[in-house]
């Protein structure tokens, strides 16, 4: 029986010119509501590409064969470039704290690229196991520090891990983004049952993890509810407009915001500006001023050619 009617899906996965598909909408269906998709030659997408995360609309679709047509695209809210994922309401920035040994600075870059996309960001640290409880308390406590809470996990506590998952099913979509190495797949094995991605140790070498999750895939944790699988990255700085890089510190955007001081400049970068009533000091402020420096370098640049 083919269904002429549109309804609302999500795309879980792509591949190809193919996209598997999830209706949004409640149809009472007996068996999964899950449907191969191919797009309408004749719709005009001006050029947009589909990604996993997107809704969408369908239509003809096919309940014996579970085939559908996607006829046009929903709005999206966001869109996190790499790995390509639309709708993303939550980001968990996850690192080990060894085998890969963590590294404060490149924590600091994933954040901030985070950051940019205007959702939810959570810090995970796996492999706890591996240090002691009181290197684990002062992580917890540098990070508070940036702004942040920390989830700490380990092999040999489960309690912190139900209590993430707790989390994740109160979200609407969330994606953990990190380098390849830190356990994600692992952490994604426990969270979506029978996943059963291949996981890889970590190379003695180059003390980097290998890269062993190849597609992007949505996972459903309940009716409300998803999670992203994806290969590990290392997240590209965005481009940055200077005069918003501030929102993207919670060290800085939560004294304005939160404490309300106010600079005698609206545009003020807080480095040497006239009137800066900022408390500069916080671990990262000298990151943030090599941003800034760095950005002006930039926009100079750009200005010369």
């Amino acid at each position: 029986m083919k269904m002429i009617k549109n309804f609302k899906a999500l795309v879980t996965k792509k591949f190809n010119e193919f996209y598997m598909v999830e209706l949004i909408e409640n149809l009472n269906l007996e068996s999964n509501n899950k449907f191969l998709c191919t797009i309408r030659k004749s719709v005009n997408f001006k050029n947009q590409l589909i990604f996993v995360g997107d809704k969408v609309i369908i239509n003809q679709i096919d309940f014996e064969n579970k085939r559908a047509i996607i006829e046009s695209v929903v709005e999206r809210d966001n869109l996190l470039e790499r790995p390509s994922v639309a709708n993303i309401s939550n980001i968990y920035v996850t690192f080990s704290v060894e085998e890969p040994r963590l590294n404060l600075s490149q924590v600091s870059r994933f954040l901030i690229s985070a950051e940019y996309l205007g959702v939810e960001v959570s810090l995970v640290l796996t492999k706890c196991d591996l240090i002691t409880e009181k290197k684990r308390i002062f992580l917890i406590d540098k990070f508070k520090t940036w702004g942040y809470q920390v989830n700490t996990l380990n092999l040999n506590n489960d309690q912190n891990f139900a209590n993430l998952l707790d989390k994740l099913y109160t979200k609407n979509c969330s994606i953990f983004v990190g380098p390849s190495g830190v356990g994600k797949t692992t952490l994604l094995n426990r969270i979506i049952p029978g996943l059963k991605n291949i996981t890889a140790p970590v190379s003695s070498k180059i003390k980097r993890g290998k890269n062993t999750t190849r597609n992007v895939e949505l996972f459903s944790l309940s009716k409300d509810s998803f999670i992203v699988d994806s290969p590990g990255f290392n997240m590209r700085m965005p481009e940055i407009d200077i005069n918003l890089l501030p929102n993207l510190f919670p060290e800085i955007y939560k004294q304005i915001a939160i404490e309300g001081i106010k600079c005698k400049f609206r545009d003020c970068l807080h480095i040497n500006d006239k009137g800066c009533k900022l408390d500069k000091n916080f671990e990262r402020y000298h990151f943030y001023k090599e941003m800034v420096d760095s950005l002006k370098s930039q926009n100079c640049l750009i200005q010369e050619d």
